[in-house]
């Protein structure tokens, strides 16, 4: 069975959203090692419907190379999953969309751990999705690069949850100041 673990570039406040706006000054090699080891262990994306609509105008354009790295190559041919409550059509290469209400939408993602057997299924960003994976049970591990910084404004990773434990798994001072620290949701 796969773990669903999901990865956010988050300020010191908490806010996920816009990190082009404030996250480049810290990337280094350090964080460019993490950040490419939890792609070797991805066998599938899970995204929110919005943030497919986002990467999918985008990244089928991009190709390999400079910047980029080969991200295009591997984000462009890897299995990709949406949860969606509407059903849409899907035009980005291997794209699958799990949709329905909530039952069918957690249900459709247990079928999907379930049959990845190899790997991590992998989520960026999409605070929304990852609040409702962790309502459901299906979220497995939050990866957290907490940045030195306070943005003061933007969508935060926990609004209007209530209460939620986590279990510290790891954690790491990179040389930038950022802290690497790695949760398991506690299951009660």
């Amino acid at each position: 069975m796969a773990r669903i673990v999901s990865n956010f570039f988050i300020s010191m406040d908490g806010v996920v959203e816009a990190p082009h706006e404030w996250h480049f000054p810290y990337f280094d090699e350090a964080m460019g090692e993490i950040v490419g080891g939890g792609m070797a262990n991805t066998k599938a994306m899970l995204l929110g419907h919005r943030l497919y609509d986002e990467w999918s105008a985008y990244w089928p354009q991009q190709q390999s190379g400079g910047e980029n790295g080969d991200f295009p190559d591997v984000i462009n041919t890897m299995p990709k999953y949406v949860v969606a409550h509407q059903p849409f059509d899907a035009t980005w290469t291997n794209t699958t969309v799990i949709s329905g209400d909530d039952a069918a939408v957690a249900d459709g993602v247990r079928r999907l751990k379930d049959a990845v057997t190899d790997g991590d299924i992998t989520m960026s960003g999409c605070a929304t999705t990852v609040r409702w994976l962790i309502g459901q049970g299906l979220l497995d591990e939050l990866a957290l690069l907490v940045h030195p910084i306070a943005v003061a404004k933007g969508q935060r990773l926990f609004e209007d949850t209530g209460t939620v434990k986590l279990e510290l798994t790891e954690h790491r001072a990179l040389p930038t100041g950022v802290l690497l620290v790695r949760y398991a949701p506690v299951r009660e």
